[in-house]
């Protein structure tokens, strides 16, 4: 089997990639295809004995669609404000058209030329001119639901291309009956059937389609993580260059506050380097001579010098962005109900329609009247509120969601974040607050904490090292004075030194009180820090050790209480982190996680995902660092926070702009309720079709119980409100 990814061109809707995806999937030596709108390809895999891509390109474009060739790069459509403007523009037509033809109905001021009853000519030409203008408008819809049709997949296009082309024609036949003198016909225009419902149709979309480019804008992002040039030293010359034209084994040079140009060995020099947009770990990395460097890690405070070893598509992103596309064009099937059951109802309402065409024929009741019955069971089968009964759900829940800190970007997460049953999350900046904080203060001073971790942060104001940023974090905060440092000096590896009010502090790790020739004797409470995964900063004064200070990750808030909730609903919980297993461990006993997985890389966190769900687990995953992307576009469900990298949050699905893990399980409740209310839609969409088939085909004409195409649309439109209503109810959901 060989595998090839085809551009696609001509693919506007969900409707249209699965459409192309059905129809690949029938061809004989193609084992499998799947079609991903968002990213405008296809995935195919198939027998190359039998087939080569010409003639997989010739399925696509029998299918309606273009091949663009294989696909190699990723191209963002910049948002045409001329859609937009043509959307308002066919509001107001919508509006214009239903005054014109209903306005009448219910005693609204008519428009004299416009008068059916005075200006017969001049109403059924406007009428005519703005359905006309919808189907054009619609147009897409109407070619698709056609291709759908002739390749036995019809779906909701195919449902709306009838109704709609019915009602227009029947309008038309109608339209002429009344200019050849018979104006009992006037009544018998239904050319606003046709166009609200295409106008609907277009609505949902044109929501839908608003954030259609981020996962590609997310994956571009991720590119962009390396700077755009690099400084490299040729024969003890520097020279600035573009990162295309760096050599493996060429001498990089970084220096501090700049980033890592491509993953290469450093070989003079050493620095402290923040790679957890890669690794999840939070607290600045020492490297040194002989240890590797990634392309995208911030240099906070060294020089160095490294040899490139991967550049271009070997480097640690590229992968990433290699993951990501591979997770994105791998779907888990999801059942479209509606679509699913139109599969059956729409030819089932042809036939029936047709047969009642025909039988009326064969009785010798007249062509007026078959042709009436024909298009009444067609009118009355309208899909209408089978089309509204899903998105119009999915768009109150994400309304509500919104509401409440969930920024759901796909409607089909509502669909199935009910069947969540394990949920995996990343450590550092999502079960943490992913940024240093000061954790514990062990002071052996007479000095006041305050006072003294204003001291200590007036120091640290001098470096940008992250331990220091915790610090000075902790002033702004407290909107405390920056005090004047004299005599500040960083000495590399160890700490910093300053002179306040002619007082001298030394502040540092272990290896200071060595430096220094300085007696540790507070032996115990480091190791008790240290247990709790802290960095410590060791302050002296006077030769004495004066305070131990705590700098850790600290748990989010509620976190704990996050996951009692929902191991009570028996959702699994798991812990997905790049951190060491010690750490990691104590964190996830102190919140109840009890399954840890520590030490993994980007490529392990999404293999993971995938084991997981290869054991038939439906999986979310929620991060916030640029190295869950790929686990985030692996799982079922990719959640991020908002404190994390954009990204992170361009590749989930579902952001917690609140940064509440609560709003997880908030999420999971209103997808249940929404599926209940879709399959109550359902319920109400098709019921008034049961019910009103019979009549529209004239069964029950024996007892007096009959109907006319406009009681039908008017019996569609009833079956719409009591949709909408009930989609309505969902806004009434309690936290």
């Amino acid at each position: 089997m060989k595998k090839i990814i085809l551009s696609i061109d001509g693919m506007t809707c969900s409707a249209c990639s699965n459409g192309l995806e059905k129809y690949l999937n029938k061809q004989k030596g193609i084992s499998n295809a799947t079609v991903n709108l968002v990213m405008a390809n296809a995935s195919i895999e198939y027998d190359e004995k039998l087939l080569n891509q010409k003639k997989i390109e010739e399925f696509v474009k029998e299918a309606g669609f273009k091949s663009l060739g294989e696909f190699k790069e990723i191209k963002i459509e910049e948002k045409n404000k001329k859609e937009k403007i043509k959307f308002i523009f066919f509001t107001i037509l919508a509006i214009v058209l239903m005054y014109i033809s209903m306005g009448h109905m219910i005693n609204l001021p008519t428009i004299p030329f416009l008068d059916p009853h005075t200006n017969i000519t001049n109403y059924m030409i406007s009428l005519l001119v703005l359905t006309i203008c919808f189907m054009i408008y619609g147009f897409d819809i109407l070619k698709n639901g056609y291709k759908n049709l002739i390749h036995k997949t019809p779906n909701m296009d195919t449902l709306v291309s009838i109704g709609a082309i019915t009602s227009l024609l029947y309008s038309i036949y109608n339209m002429y009956i009344v200019f050849t003198g018979d104006h009992t016909q006037i009544m018998n225009l239904y050319f606003e059937s046709a166009a609200i419902v295409i106008y609907f149709i277009k609505l949902g979309r044109y929501i839908d389609g608003i954030s259609k480019d981020k996962t590609k804008g997310a994956i571009q992002k991720l590119v962009k993580i390396t700077p755009n040039t690099a400084v490299v030293k040729i024969d003890g010359i520097e020279k600035t260059v573009t990162l295309d034209e760096i050599h493996k084994g060429d001498i990089v040079i970084s220096r501090a506050g700049e980033k890592i140009a491509v993953d290469g060995e450093i070989i003079t020099g050493k620095a402290h380097l923040d790679e957890s947009f890669i690794t999840g770990e939070s607290k600045p990395v020492s490297k040194q001579t002989g240890n590797k460097v990634i392309a995208g890690s911030m240099n906070y405070d060294g020089y160095i010098e490294y040899k490139a070893e991967k550049i271009g598509k070997e480097s640690t992103i590229s992968e990433i962005v290699r993951l990501v596309i591979e997770a994105s064009n791998t779907k888990a099937p999801i059942a479209k109900i509606a679509d699913k059951v139109s599969g059956y109802f729409v030819p089932s309402v042809m036939v029936i329609a047709i047969i009642t065409f025909l039988v009326y024929l064969l009785i010798g009741q007249g062509f007026e009247t078959a042709i009436t019955s024909f298009v009444t069971v067609l009118v009355v089968a309208c899909p209408c509120s089978l089309g509204l009964a899903t998105p119009l759900a999915i768009v109150v829940s994400e309304g509500l969601c919104a509401s409440n800190g969930i920024l759901v970007k796909k409607s089909e997460i509502l669909e199935n974040a009910q069947k969540v049953n394990t949920i995996v999350f990343d450590k550092t900046g999502t079960l943490t607050y992913g940024k240093l904080k000061i954790s514990d203060v062990l002071n052996y001073s007479n000095i006041n904490n305050e006072k003294l971790l204003q001291l200590i942060g007036s120091i640290e104001s001098k470096v940008t090292h992250p331990i220091g940023k915790a610090f000075t974090d902790y002033i702004e905060q407290n909107k405390m004075q920056i005090l004047q440092v004299e005599e500040f000096e960083n000495i590399v590896g160890y700490g910093i030194v300053g002179k306040i009010e002619n007082e001298k502090f030394i502040l540092g790790n272990a290896k200071i009180l060595e430096k220094y020739e300085i007696d540790n004797n507070h032996l115990e409470d480091e190791k008790k820090l240290a247990e709790n995964g802290n960095s410590i900063i060791y302050v002296v004064k006077d030769k004495k050790i004066i305070a131990l200070i705590g700098v850790n990750d600290i748990v989010r808030e509620n976190t704990k209480d996050v996951i009692s909730i929902l191991n009570k609903n028996k959702i699994q919980t798991i812990m997905l982190t790049g951190d060491n297993k010690e750490t990691a461990e104590k964190i996830a006993k102190n919140i109840g996680i009890t399954k840890v997985i520590s030490n993994v890389i980007p490529s392990e966190k999404a293999k993971t995902i995938k084991e997981l769900k290869q054991e038939k687990r439906y999986v979310m995953m929620c991060g916030d660092g640029i190295n869950d992307s790929p686990a985030l576009a692996s799982s079922d469900i990719g959640v991020s926070v908002n404190s994390g990298t954009d990204i992170a949050m361009d590749s989930s699905d579902v952001i917690l702009t609140k940064n509440d893990l609560k709003s997880i399980f908030n999420l999971i409740k209103i997808s249940k309720k929404t599926i209940r209310n879709i399959k109550q839609n359902l319920f109400w969409a098709f019921f008034y079709n049961v019910l009103m088939i019979p009549i529209a085909i004239g069964l029950l004409k024996p007892i007096g119980i009959s109907i006319n195409p406009m009681i039908a649309s008017g019996a569609m439109v009833f079956s719409s409100i009591t949709v909408i209503l009930n989609a309505l109810r969902l806004r009434k959901i309690k936290f």
